[in-house]
């Protein structure tokens, strides 16, 4: 459920974190946790501000002025799997080969053997438990096999198509290479969301351009970009290279792939962004196309189009399909309505066309603070069960007496319907229905969507009765996965497919199964993040911690390398009025500790004075 945003301005003299800093506040709804920038200066020079926070927190004016260059990539987190340090703050970098910048949203599903590959065939160090961290050195080490001192697109294309066959679940990466260009990928099954726009200039006649891909469409129209498209999926098929593109280590079987006579699989499309244009290749059309279908429900922003397909219009469609379901259920049932109301922001659309289909009065009976992030995404249950009642506020003229339909996007944990409901009873609402835009979610979701635990979710292993007795509702109704499967594919009849595993228990990408889905639960419980925080590398991203060797510095100073312990390199720092020495473990260092990033290595101007 990651933002990600890459941007490559035809005026390499015109730097792009600007620009780069408001899509991201576009996509803040997607991750609060943590976010960042990287951007290519001159020279390939990379620079970087990284930190846990908002957008609008991090990102300071002096910050920006420090993010150099004409290309760069963003990225705003939402922890699933891995842990909510900061050094899991995105995007990642390595050095080798050419120098690559990755950002990622989404969730792998076959980590530990890819984790086996890295370290028993490959030989490259993972620092994090991101999973993002470990498909950027997929796509390094792909890239390094060409053995080339500088590469072409045709070298990218086929290390994004190796990178496909080796990784499985869903991912929508941007990368950027220094001093080459942007990178956009999409998984084959397309789960996760990812496109791309252009911008004419005053250049060349008005035929150069600037380009940009987003996981949303909004972030485009805001910034005047025009032309988007999705980055499209793909399926496998085999092809044939020379052999110095595979490797004869029998330990490739780690991953189930075959290499003879240097064939392998490549699978869907890749996007290339230059200063000379455009890329992209494809090799064959989509065999299950299945973009999530929980984006339309709730995680994208409404004026986003996400796969053709209008987030707005799905919603409405939503509250239509769930006005049959609701008006089946009340007569049935003998209960009559007097209002609806939604849940603010996401259910607004739908709960509208519910109400004017029912012929009932539409009301807003919650006022919501917009200075509280988004419950669903915040890191434990206990803030998310603490936050809820300082985001909204109900008012008592809209419940007192009346039987009220609350309508919701979806009910997941159950934390936040629970206390609106309470709190539409504190203030004298007779009887609460509520009704959710989605079906009962009953399954945890494994491609980046934190509905980690089975026994978290409110409606698993309960009836209806059972679920509205836990929330503390008169009756609850939810939509049929049939018709929300309707409503957002009559807007794009093309798609045959959507990723509904949470409802449904079906995984596209296959291999989910019961030992798999336990462990997810273990790595990604809250208890585990708490502890996973606290054995990263560093207690603050500001302090420069080297590999081998401890480094802490002032000011705006360059990376450089001192001696380790061993004859080994550690990482300290070079600063205006401070120099770090490297020695072993321990650096001897005077002045504050704003420096040298403490996971890639890379300038970061965080908090810098």
């Amino acid at each position: 459920m990651c933002g990600i945003l890459g941007l490559l301005l035809h005026d390499a003299t015109v730097n792009a974190a600007p620009e780069i800093c408001e899509g991201l506040s576009l996509l803040q709804h997607r991750g609060q946790d943590a976010c960042g920038i990287v951007t290519c200066g001159p020279r390939g020079r990379l620079y970087q501000c990284k930190a846990n926070g908002m957008v609008r927190d991090v990102f300071t004016q002096d910050a920006v002025v420090r993010l150099i260059g004409g290309m760069g990539i963003g990225h705003v987190r939402y922890p699933t799997a891995g842990s909510s340090h900061h050094a899991e703050a995105q995007p990642f970098y390595v050095n080798s080969p050419y120098g690559i910048t990755f950002a990622h949203n989404g969730n792998l599903i076959n980590t530990p053997a890819l984790l086996q590959f890295m370290d028993a065939v490959a030989h490259r160090h993972i620092n994090t438990s991101s999973d993002s961290e470990l498909l950027l050195n997929i796509f390094a080490d792909n890239l390094n096999d060409t053995g080339k001192f500088r590469i072409n697109e045709e070298d990218i294309f086929v290390a994004v198509g190796r990178l496909m066959t080796q990784a499985r679940g869903a991912y929508a990466c941007v990368a950027m290479l220094a001093g080459f260009g942007i990178i956009a990928f999409r998984d084959p099954n397309g789960i996760r969301p990812l496109g791309f726009a252009c911008r004419a200039t005053a250049a060349q006649g008005g035929s150069a351009k600037d380009w940009l891909c987003a996981s949303e469409s909004a972030v485009a129209d805001v910034a005047g970009f025009i032309d988007w498209e999705d980055v499209r999926p793909g399926t496998p098929e085999t092809i044939f290279l020379p052999c110095t593109m595979c490797r004869t280590s029998p330990q490739k079987t780690i991953l189930n792939i075959e290499y003879f006579f240097g064939a392998f699989f490549i699978v869907g499309e890749a996007v290339i962004m230059t200063r000379s244009g455009m890329s992209r290749r494809q090799v064959v059309p989509a065999a299950t196309f299945a973009p999530d279908i929980f984006e339309y429900v709730y995680l994208a922003r409404p004026d986003s189009v996400i796969d053709g397909i209008s987030v707005y219009r799905s919603r409405m469609a939503m509250g239509n399909a769930l006005a049959r379901e609701v008006q089946r259920v009340l007569t049935e049932k003998g209960i009559s309505v007097d209002v609806v109301i939604p849940v603010p922001d996401t259910s607004r659309v739908a709960a509208l066309n519910l109400a004017q289909a029912l012929g009932l009065p539409y009301r807003e009976g919650f006022v919501k603070n917009r200075y509280v992030g988004r419950t669903f995404i915040m890191p434990d249950q206990q803030m998310r069960k603490k936050n809820v009642r300082k985001k909204l506020n109900a008012m008592a003229l809209e419940f007192v007496d009346k039987n009220v339909l609350i309508v919701d996007d979806s009910i997941v944990r159950g934390t936040t319907s629970r206390e609106i409901i309470q709190m539409a009873k504190d203030v004298g609402a007779k009887k609460v229905i509520m009704a959710s835009c989605a079906p009962p979610i009953r399954y945890p979701n494994v491609y980046g969507i934190d509905m980690p635990s089975r026994t978290e979710l409110v409606a698993h292993g309960r009836t209806m009765e059972e679920v509205a007795e836990a929330l503390g509702a008169d009756l609850v109704i939810f939509q049929t996965l049939e018709d929300l499967v309707a409503s957002v594919r009559g807007l794009n009849p093309s798609i045959e497919k959507f990723e509904c595993s949470v409802f449904s228990g079906e995984y596209v990408t296959g291999s989910v199964d019961n030992a798999y889905l336990d462990h997810l639960e273990n790595i990604r419980s809250d208890n585990m993040k708490s502890k996973a925080g606290t054995g990263a590398m560093a207690a603050s991203p500001t302090v420069a911690d080297g590999i081998n060797g401890h480094g802490k510095g002032e000011g705006a100073g360059e990376v450089e390398l001192g001696k380790g312990a061993g004859g080994k390199r550690g990482m300290g720092c070079r600063a205006a009025e401070s120099k770090a020495e490297g020695d072993g473990d321990n650096v001897r260092s005077s002045g504050a500790v704003d420096g040298v990033d403490d996971t890639i290595g890379l300038h970061n101007s965080w908090k810098l004075s």
